[in-house]
């Protein structure tokens, strides 16, 4: 496991070659209000309890990962950048406090741990060490869950713990997680092994044909093109 008091720097790849750009598609960002992810109740007790509404947190992450999945983020303009960065730390302020009640929740775990890794992608301080956490608890709950070991393993993959990625990309696709194979092409290209590169990156451009830069990135591997940079937090 990932050391959860150390702070992970993350891992860009430089092509020799002009390599396409991954860009979103000049797509504003949306206007969210918040609080409408969790309500609370009171029981005749006097205890209360949290409703998370699921989909519409699942919107907002949806959204933000649209742009900030992989580093770095992709924003049609300042402001929305600026309000993906108070909806992720809003939410985070949220559910961080709430996070011990969540050691029976794959579900919840999951999501903490999304939204932590769009925060690391977004700058924000302390995310990176909260996604180690909320993916640990995730993977120790339900070591099996393919979802949580391909998600922590894209994590870890974009950052200077890339080795570590590697077992949970791979347990992902032998779970049956077919998207795992382009995250595992680029791990094995940080780390040298030019031949598990190429198998998974060629398995990717083969299952999805029209992706110019799998296709670049695949010659420039072959050509010894691809120079790998760590860029501090």
């Amino acid at each position: 496991m990932t050391d959860k008091g150390v702070p992970v720097r993350r891992v860009l790849f430089s092509v020799a070659l002009v390599l396409v750009a991954v860009l979103a598609q000049a797509k504003e960002y949306g206007h969210y209000d918040i609080r409408g992810i969790f309500s609370l109740s009171e029981a005749a007790d006097g205890q209360h309890s949290v409703t998370f509404n699921v989909p519409s947190l699942d919107q907002i992450l949806g959204d933000v990962g649209a742009h900030a999945e992989n580093y770095p983020p992709h924003f049609d303009s300042i402001d929305d950048r600026q309000r993906a960065e108070r909806d992720v730390s809003g939410i985070a302020s949220l559910m961080d406090p709430m996070a011990g009640n969540f050691s029976h929740s794959p579900e919840l775990l999951l999501r903490l741990g999304y939204l932590h890794t769009l925060g690391h992608n977004l700058d924000l301080a302390g995310s990176d060490k909260k996604a180690v956490a909320a993916f640990t608890a995730l993977l120790t709950l339900s070591p099996d869950d393919r979802r949580g070991n391909f998600r922590y393993g894209m994590f870890l993959a974009g950052t200077t713990k890339v080795a570590d990625a590697i077992p949970y990309l791979e347990k992902a696709k032998s779970l049956g997680v077919l998207a795992a194979d382009f995250p595992l092409g680029m791990a094995y290209t940080a780390l040298g092994d030019k031949a598990k590169a190429l198998e998974n990156l060629e398995s990717y451009s083969k299952r999805v044909p029209g992706d110019e830069n799998a296709v670049k990135m695949i010659d420039a591997i072959r050509r010894g093109n691809v120079e790998i940079k760590h860029v501090s937090p």
